[in-house]
């Protein structure tokens, strides 16, 4: 269905530099293996730890569409389930053949929703022995944050993290004044959301038109917003939003294609989009024009493809929806997020000393720290 790795998306050689590793580590150490499948691709990237982070050293992402059909028949396709496995198949392979000493493969919102769900996880453990984890939208909020932690400006007051799924969307608002972001310490999330709308299941509630029309889009939009209103807990915030005192990271595909496109790309490349600031304006602008593309254009764009064509502009509607409703300046694109948030966890609890009960030490990874859910205190 996809291909490995978009050019340009990850190289073996980039450092990524997401959080801070422990002085202590120096030179090649054990590698480190995170896996996201998710509604519509599924993700891998092997790291070994450094000064300022961590280097990856094998990166592999297929679009496989999971969630085809779920928001209609509340199962898995059989199809769809066999594209995961072929990619899951691959990772496993990359897994073994790199010797990692630690992995944490997780899967969201298809796996949550499907009734078919943890029959399928069982299916992947036995033909491939990787072991998935279906995470909770509050897990899954907070380990994108925690991935996107050094694209934060400390200067600011606040900033609002929007993940964009395939069949979910995510949003935290992480607190930024003085002294709230301290080292060491779990990302200041005082209120997150999650709602079951991602792009894979907008674009299945609203076929796209032909051609594409602006009340095609504004109905994605409006329903988005529709689903985001009733949420009260945030609200301590708005008064950062209303002074421009907070700014937007935008997390997904969908976000990095529209970077893509603003920058003129004839491919993809990560160290360009990555950490890119966007002003509201270029966010609309972009999407404009993808509007007014036919989706054979549309597809032969180079930093959107075939396989994210008729999926690109519900996540622009979404990440619109939450501009108008969370209005700021300023958004920043992560190429980025729970992956890295995950490694990030991984290593964090392997310089954890190790808590002994009964003579026995206990070791293995744990679920990252959560923030409360929904709560201001």
């Amino acid at each position: 269905m996809g291909t490995a790795i978009p050019s340009g998306t990850l190289r073996s050689t980039d450092p990524i530099e997401v959080g801070a590793a422990p002085p202590s580590v120096s030179g090649p150490g054990p590698c480190y293996a995170a896996l996201d499948l998710g509604t519509n691709n599924c993700r891998l990237l092997i790291a070994t730890p450094t000064p300022k982070g961590f280097r990856v050293v094998e990166a592999f992402s297929r679009i496989v569409r999971l969630g085809d059909g779920l928001s209609r028949t509340g199962r898995l396709d059989p199809a769809a389930m066999d594209r995961a496995l072929g990619a899951l198949r691959i990772c496993a392979d990359k897994v073994k053949k790199r010797r990692v000493a630690r992995v944490r493969a997780v899967a969201t919102q298809a796996c949550r929703a499907a009734a078919n769900g943890s029959d399928f996880v069982a299916r992947v453990e036995r033909e491939t022995g990787l072991k998935l984890t279906v995470i909770s939208p509050k897990e899954e909020a907070h380990l994108s944050v925690m991935g996107c932690l050094n694209l934060l400006d400390r200067r600011a007051d606040a900033a609002l993290v929007v993940d964009v799924g395939g069949g979910s969307t995510e949003l935290s608002w992480v607190d930024l004044r003085s002294g709230a972001l301290r080292a060491g310490a779990p990302p200041p999330v005082k209120a997150w959301l999650s709602i079951p709308i991602g792009v894979v299941t907008l674009a299945e509630r609203f076929p796209e038109t032909a051609p594409a029309s602006e009340a095609w889009f504004r109905a994605m939009v409006e329903h988005v917003k529709a689903e985001l209103t009733p949420f009260p807990h945030a609200d301590r915030f708005k008064p950062a939003f209303a002074a421009d005192r907070a700014h937007l990271v935008g997390t997904s595909g969908a976000i990095t294609s529209l970077a893509g496109l603003h920058l003129g790309l004839r491919r993809y490349d990560r160290t360009r989009v990555d950490g890119l600031w966007l002003e509201r304006r270029d966010c609309e602008r972009a999407a404009d024009r993808l509007i007014r593309l036919p989706p054979a254009e549309r597809a032969a764009q180079p930093c959107i493809g075939p396989d994210r064509a008729d999926l690109v502009l519900a996540g622009a509607a979404i990440l619109q929806a939450v501009q108008e409703l969370w209005p700021c300046s300023r958004v920043r694109v992560a190429d980025r997020g729970l992956r890295e948030g995950l490694l990030l966890s991984l290593m964090a609890e392997r310089r954890k000393p190790r808590r002994r009960r009964g003579g026995r030490a206990r070791g293995g990874a744990t679920r990252a720290a959560s923030p409360p859910a929904h709560s201001l205190q």
